[in-house]
């Protein structure tokens, strides 16, 4: 975001000076008996690629799309676009955040309104095991800031010192006859509520800094407890044994040929089973995403390598600026059942075959000839009851076709006993051809999906007209 924004920067001032396990290799199956690592991102601009998309690795550097590479959270709050995703996982893990970038560029914004009049909120989520989500909230942190003009690139780190977390970001004022973006901090415990925002990183005259992640290290290795990798121009390196405290200048990559001009949005990663550690930097310049670069020394400038060719692979969705999680055994395993890669389908009607089940507004009915995302399911296991089906939708995932009132929605799963039963079927040989299929309600199994007015409702079946309304056929 830093270099894209620089780049902005430069041309106004001289203008006004799936995953699944058979997706895997046999390496890493064998690899994935450990618990692997999960890296929240978005993939690029537009609606869909500024959304949240997850990666699974079993290794650290050779990475699968999860999900079959579709987006795993969508946000419908603020500017309905997110980039820059940090995934916070609480010291008792019991809870997970996930904190973005209120931002979509090409769908409603452009850099220079996002730039001087942008979302001051960041959009938020939380999860209790890492596969349900809330419904996504924003969190206002630049509006108490004095005419600051938007909130970009959040991360936080839990700080034992306080018993709660520095949450810090990127916003761009005027400060002392300059404008430009710093980095600002709050402190917070539930990404509900925070302290008033002071500045925490300022670079000197009129140099930025946005993008900026702190890692922990071990004892033992490197003379600092914290160090930071921040765009600054250069992705330069700090150390501090306290995350509010005093922060020295530990160098920069431009040793290795890595500067702000190439690379941006520092993501770190330690190897679970070593001590050594992965800086990921997306190459904006090059249009390639995220790249790593390994030290076993975070400290030390001089330690960083780039890699040999052929030692990574980052899968076929573009990895820009995120977050690497290092997974339990347990989070592993709810990981890969959530997001498998299970295809995704359509719902033909037998007696209107032009016409697909679709939702439109979050209401659902059967539509001719659809052939965008709206009318595009992923089947996955029943939210209740063995031996059974629920429909996730493709471009609004997290939301399930579910009865209501006999009447169907395209609704968000909230986790409850009762959105499940809601919202899982038994796919039964079809009432009206038994070589395509029907839908029978788990919860009311004297009624069964049909439409009509080609509207979708949940009704009994009594005579032929309906046996031909209750039957469907699943196609790619």
């Amino acid at each position: 975001m830093r270099a894209l924004f620089s780049r902005l920067t430069a041309t106004l001032v001289t203008a006004c000076l799936l995953f699944t396990a058979q997706a895997l290799t046999t390496p890493q199956r064998a690899a994935a008996a450990d618990p692997g690592y999960l890296m929240t991102h978005f993939i690029g601009e537009g609606s869909t690629g500024q959304q949240m998309y997850f990666s699974y690795s079993a290794d650290g550097l050779n990475w699968t799309d999860l999900n079959g590479g579709g987006m795993t959270l969508r946000s419908t709050v603020g500017t309905r676009g997110v980039r820059d995703p940090a995934l916070v996982r609480s010291p008792d893990g019991s809870k997970y955040w996930i904190i973005a970038t209120d931002l979509c560029i090409d769908c409603g914004q452009t850099w220079s309104s996002s730039i001087n009049d942008g979302s001051r909120s960041l959009v938020v989520w939380e999860s209790s095991d890492l596969v349900t989500w809330s419904a996504p909230w924003l969190l206002n942190v630049a509006g108490a800031i004095p005419d600051g003009r938007n909130a970009w690139a959040p991360e936080a780190i839990w700080d034992p010192a306080s018993n709660d977390y520095v949450l810090y970001w990127a916003t761009n004022k005027p400060l002392n006859g300059v404008t430009k973006h710093r980095i600002y901090y709050a402190r917070t415990s539930d990404f509900r509520t925070i302290t008033t925002p002071q500045i925490y990183i300022e670079r000197p005259g009129t140099q930025e800094i946005i993008d900026t992640q702190i890692v922990e290290v071990p004892s033992g290795v490197g003379n600092y407890r914290y160090v930071r990798a921040s765009g600054d121009g250069q992705i330069t390196l700090e150390g501090s044994n306290s995350i509010l405290g005093t922060w020295t200048n530990l160098g920069n990559l431009s040793g290795i040929g890595l500067t702000g001009s190439q690379v941006e949005g520092p993501m770190w990663m330690k190897f679970r089973d070593r001590n050594e550690w992965t800086l990921y930097l997306d190459q904006y310049a090059a249009g390639k995403g995220y790249m790593p670069v390994t030290t076993t020394n975070p400290s030390a400038s001089g330690t960083y390598k780039l890699p040999t060719s052929g030692t990574y692979s980052l899968g076929g969705t573009k990895k820009r600026h995120g977050s690497i999680l290092n997974l339990t055994a347990a989070e592993d395993a709810r990981i890969q059942a959530r997001w498998a890669n299970t295809p995704a389908k359509r719902l033909q009607s037998f007696n209107f075959q032009d016409r697909y089940v679709r939702h439109a507004d979050f209401d659902v009915r059967i539509d001719q000839n659809v052939t965008n995302d709206d009318a595009k399911f992923r089947p996955r296991p029943g939210l209740a009851g063995s031996g059974t089906v629920s429909f996730e939708s493709v471009n609004f995932p997290g939301y399930y076709l579910r009865h209501s009132g006999y009447d169907f929605q395209l609704a968000y799963n909230d986790g409850t006993t009762q959105f499940a039963a809601d919202a899982t079927f038994r796919q039964v040989a079809g009432l009206a051809d038994s070589s395509w299929s029907s839908f029978q309600s788990y919860n009311h199994p004297d009624r069964y999906i049909r439409h009509y007015a080609y509207q979708l409702k949940l009704e009994p079946i009594t005579n032929a007209t309906g046996r031909g309304d209750a039957t469907f056929r699943l196609t790619s």
